[in-house]
Formats: structure tokens, sequence, C-alpha cells
């Protein structure tokens, strides 16, 4: 008996649309696109200010309440009480506070001490004090009541600072390096590429509705303290054979449940070039970008999928409408570490002095603090890193002693220890609706046992702690990246512990985490657990050998 013959179209099924508007897919396919063809999400502002300031949070519409409010850096905060336990149970309305957490977004990092003084000002009149620095350069409040939007807003605006953006399927904050401008040995001042395209574009309609949210790098930092290798986009300082400083770009970076680290397009771009690419960049996501499923809505599944030679001829021929030329990479980072802790020279014979707030935990009253010490020694400019930490510039050389000495009375950390120089902690269940576990608190623990148990532990070594799946806290790449879940004690009982990422890296030899099989820690656990793997790592290592380096080739058994 013959076998039927299968069908001649079989496996040349017109492939379903992804939603990419360039190819005539303009319908939105998920609630998330029908609501931003609905209505713009930056026309949510007015709303606020004319409607729910004054009709109070029952006044919300829902669509804008968890939807266009992030356009405004706006997210609802976790009702306390409700544990990681029924994150992924209960619906939005249940999880949801009557506060706010707001979002203000600091491109490059800079600060003023006006700017970092109406910060402060707001966290303590409107925000319980609270005020988190991110792992992107912003400063994060929380309980905030709609009712007091419009003042924060014109708070802000007044010193020249903004929300817009800081959240939604927008231009989120522009990462820079601190030390831009000052730093005698940095490729670029990227500050002129950051503040055009903040000028140009954010606010701008033709980049407010994209597929989802989009991360920008821009900076000559030889430290690659802007972690170009996993943002959306990044321009990185490089010199080509004519001498010339300009920018090598990199596309389709990103962490979250699907890591990829970006790819180089090989192009060179000259800082007058840098908004148009920026633009046209943005554009292709905009147009190409996969709007069907929001987890495969983001730059980097359409950079997998085209490859880096496609990306960059659709950018110059559909959106440029000129040739890029070719351009050397950019040259290994210089350090380790790439921060900027510690007290280093300027170009200008000044000095900059970097310190560690505790797993980016600050408060109102810290932050006046923290502007009071810098202009009491004679500066004016502030800086936040993508490591949660903080940097004051244009210190005096007689004037870094009594710096340092005022900052660490503050326990502000300028001589930290590895554990307090390198552990990062996203928001966690404190706040974030998403989150599984406590993370700032269990971080911040984690940090002073450690210190105790190994104080004389001097070896680079990252910790970054996550509350859930998304990496905000780059947990897959870093050498001990904690994915927090729900985990089993030794009595059966389910309690806040971590999914272990081991050997994480960037720079050279890019690589995310490995996961060992069963390799998991309870919350109360984790202390022995890293004070365990960081002694193997000190008795096995080779000279020079990095943390990540060592657990490739350590064994499973010295891993656990």
């Amino acid at each position: 008996m013959s076998t039927p013959a299968r069908p001649a179209n079989r496996h040349h099924r017109r492939p379903r649309g992804e939603g990419q508007w360039a190819l005539g897919y303009r319908e939105p396919l998920n609630k998330n696109e029908e609501n931003k063809k609905n209505d713009d999400g930056l026309n949510v502002r007015q709303r606020i200010i004319d409607i729910y300031s004054k009709g109070g949070f029952d006044s919300i519409d829902p669509a804008d309440l968890r939807g266009r409010f992030r356009w405004f850096g706006l997210y609802t905060q976790r009702k306390p009480g409700i544990d990681g336990g029924k994150t992924a149970i209960l619906p939005d309305e249940e999880l949801d506070d009557r506060y706010f957490m707001l979002r203000v977004r600091i491109d490059g990092g800079q600060l003023s001490l006006e700017q970092l003084r109406a910060i402060a000002d707001i966290s303590n009149d409107y925000g319980r004090g609270t005020a988190d620095v991110t792992d992107r350069q912003n400063i994060q409040l929380h309980w905030i009541e709609i009712e007091s939007v419009p003042d924060i807003w014109r708070r802000l605006e007044a010193v020249g600072l903004s929300t817009t953006e800081a959240c939604g399927d927008t231009p989120r904050v522009i990462l820079g390096c601190p030390l831009a401008g000052i730093d005698a040995g940095e490729v670029i001042d990227g500050t002129p590429q950051i503040h055009e395209i903040y000028d140009r574009y954010v606010g701008d309609k033709a980049f407010s509705n994209l597929p989802r949210k989009f991360k920008t790098a821009i900076s000559g930092c030889t430290a690659h303290c802007t972690v170009h290798e996993i943002n959306d986009v990044a321009f990185v300082g490089v010199v080509n054979e004519q001498g010339e400083p300009g920018f090598d770009v990199w596309v389709g970076g990103g962490l979250s449940t699907n890591p990829m680290f970006a790819q180089r397009l090989g192009a060179f771009v000259r800082p007058d070039q840098v908004h148009e690419v920026w633009a046209g960049v943005t554009g292709i996501f905009r147009d190409y970008g996969y709007r069907r499923l929001r987890h495969r809505a983001r730059i980097k599944f359409l950079v997998n999928d085209w490859g880096a030679e496609k990306f960059r001829q659709v950018l110059e021929t559909e959106y440029l409408q000129y040739a890029l030329p070719d351009g050397p990479a950019p040259e290994a980072p210089q350090s380790g570490r790439r921060d900027h802790v510690g007290v280093h020279p300027q170009r200008d014979g000044n000095f900059y002095v970097g310190f560690a707030p505790r797993v980016g935990r600050l408060d109102g009253d810290t932050l006046h603090r923290i502007a009071d010490i810098a202009e009491r020694h004679g500066s004016a400019r502030i800086r936040t890193t993508v490591e949660q930490k903080m940097v004051i510039l244009d210190v005096a050389p007689d004037q870094v002693e009594s710096i340092v000495s005022e900052l660490e009375a503050a326990d502000l950390q300028v001589n930290p220890s590895t554990f307090r120089r390198q552990t990062m902690a996203c928001t966690g269940i404190e706040y974030c609706k998403i989150a599984i576990v406590e993370t700032k608190a269990t971080a911040s623990a984690l940090i002073d046992e450690l210190e105790r148990r190994l104080p004389d532990f001097a070896e680079p070594l990252t910790i970054n702690v996550n509350g859930c799946p998304n990496s905000c806290a780059r947990i897959q790449v870093a050498d001990i990246g904690l994915k927090g879940q729900l985990v089993a004690n030794d009595k059966g009982e389910q309690v806040e512990g971590f999914q272990v990422h081991l050997g994480g890296s960037i720079g050279l030899n890019p690589t995310f985490g490995r996961k060992v099989r069963g390799l998991k820690a309870t919350a109360e656990e984790l202390p022995d657990y890293v004070e365990r793997v960081a002694r193997n790592f000190e008795k096995q290592r080779n000279e020079g050998e990095t943390f990540a380096e060592w657990v490739q080739r350590a064994d499973e058994s010295d891993l656990k």
C-alpha cells in the first residue's frame, strides 16, 4: 500500500505575521498593542494633571493605570503582605497598591547639586524618604500618590529633570559614562550625543509606540562601564584609521528570560551622525519589530533573525540613505572592574570620588547629605553609575582626604570590600508586583556576613540578586547571579530562595552564567553557599584567572 503524497505546499506556508508594521501588519495583535493604538501613551500626562490628580486613584482608567502611566515613569507598586507564591496567580487589581513607584530618568547619570536636592526634597515630601539608585543610572521613588504627581513634575522640570518615557514601550534613559568629559583616558566624550538624542527624540510621537522598551548606551569610556554588550543599541568610542574619534555601533543586546549579546554592525559613526543612526536603528525596531507576542517584542529577536549584515543594510538603504564606512572594534576593557569606585585623577588635576551605597538603597536625607558633602568640598557635579553607585566630580587635591572621611562617616564607602562594591539587587518583593522574593535586605545582609567571614577577599566578584526571572539586576552576566524563586528548605517547606547562575561575564569573553543542575539555595543558606564557592575559587584559581574563567573549568562539586 503506497503512502499518500504530502501536499505540495506543506513546507511553503506563508509565515505567520509577527505584527511588523513595515510588512503591513498594522492591526493590533494583543491587548498592549491595542491599547497603544487607541491612544498614544504620551497623551496620559494631561489626564493625570486634569483628571486623575484631582479625582484620586479610583478615577484612573485601568488602561492608563497599567499601561500608559509607564510613559511617564509610573508603575503601581505591590500591595504589602502579598507573598511571592501569589505573584503569578493574583490579577493586577489584587496586586496593585494605591501608591506608585516613580522613576526619574537621569540621562548619562548626570546630576547637578540643585537636581539632586530637588529629588531629595520630593523623596521626603512625597515618597516617605525612599530613593534607590538603579543599574540604569535612574533614581526611583516609592509611595507616590497620584494627587502629588503634577507638583512632582513641576519641581523636577524646574531643575531640568523629567520622568518622560522613563518606562513604557519607549526610548528609555540613555546610559553614559559618569566620567564623560573628565577622564584622561576616554576615547571620546559622548555627552553631546546623549543630549542631542534626548532633546530631539524623547517625547517625540515618532518613537513613542515601539514594540517594547528600548535601551541605549553612548560612551567613550575605556572601562566600558555602560555594558554596551547588553543594550538594544550602543555607541562605543573608537578611533578609526585616520585617527578620528567616533563610535562603533552595537545592536540587539538584552537579558531577561532569553538573553542575547549585542552584535557589532562594523560601521564607524562620526559624532555628528550619532543622532541619525540612533533614529534609524530605533525606526527599524518600530517598523520591523515583532509586535505579535510580548515576549518576542525586543529588538534582539529581530537582530538574531536578520543578522548584523542585513540589519546594517536596511539601516543604510531604508533609513539613512547613505552608507557608513567600516570601522574598528573597541579595544578591550582596561580594568577587571567596570565601575568607577574610589579616588582617581581627572584630566584637569582634580579628582573624582566614587562611592558605594548599599545595593543602591538611599533615602532623601542621605541624598541631601551627599549634595552638602560635595558642595563643602568644592564640587557641583554628581553622577550615578550602572552599578548602583555614585561619583562626586571635581574634588581638589587638598579636599580628597576630608571628603572621603565624610562619605565614609555616612556609610558611603569609598574603599569598600569586594562584596559591598560588587553586589547589586533589584527592587524585589518589597515594591515590585512581579517579584517572588525579597532582594535588597537579603543582599545587604549577605554583604555583612561575607565581610565578616571573608575579610581579606580582594578578587573581583559580582553578586547580582534578582527577585524574578526578568534579570533587572543582570543575573546572567554576573559571577554569581541569583534568580529569585520559591524553594524547599530542609523541612520541605516552601521558602524564599534562589536559582544560582555562575560565571557570567561581559568583555573579551562574554558568556552567560552556567546553571549547575539542581543548584538552588534558600535565602538563609546564601551566606554559607557564597562563602564556600568563594573559598574554593581562592584555593583553586590560577594566577590572573577570573572567577568566570575558573567556573568554566571547575568541577561541579566545587560549585555547590
